[in-house]
């Protein structure tokens, strides 16, 4: 492979990986801001999570062993989304919960490298929280496995 082909080549695949790895929503949201107010109001790493769907490191966040009473609402939009009722220590170094409140979430296909997972949003700003998975407690049998920079803890 020549140097052209080499070059077009890893330009067309950034491009795909650019598109592929922004949020695909094809709705609108009740609190709705531009790109440029985002990044006013949330640091680098609340942006890359909340808004690219990205991940914090596991271990990082202080909610993780925060049990205290309390609602958790979303960093983006303030809507309260889980209850400290439903929070249970999963073990993985993120905040993890059994449920959501009513009518808080969202939940899409996230069909990256690593297969198939869920990953779940704010359904008033479209924020990105985290994935769901099959392996929590009853209940539900379900893990909503958090990113602690897209909540904000408000103490009963």
């Amino acid at each position: 492979m020549n140097r052209r082909a080499f070059l077009s080549t890893a330009i067309a695949g950034s491009a795909v990986a650019a598109v592929i790895g922004r949020p695909a929503f094809s709705q609108t949201f009740e609190v709705s801001r531009s790109e440029a107010e985002w990044r006013a109001m949330l640091t680098p790493a609340q942006y890359d999570v909340m808004r690219d769907e990205g991940t914090e490191r596991a271990g990082s966040s202080p909610l993780d062993k925060n049990y205290a009473d309390g609602t958790y609402l979303c960093r983006g939009c303030e809507l309260p989304v889980y209850s400290s009722k439903h929070k249970f220590d999963s073990g993985t170094g993120w905040p993890s919960f059994w449920q959501s409140l009513p009518d808080a979430v969202r939940t899409k296909d996230d069909r990256s490298l690593f297969g198939r997972r869920t990953e779940v949003h704010c359904r008033r700003c479209g924020s990105h929280f985290g994935h769901i998975f099959d392996d929590g407690p009853a209940p539900t049998g379900k893990r909503h496995c958090l990113n602690g920079v897209s909540l904000v803890f408000q103490a009963a």
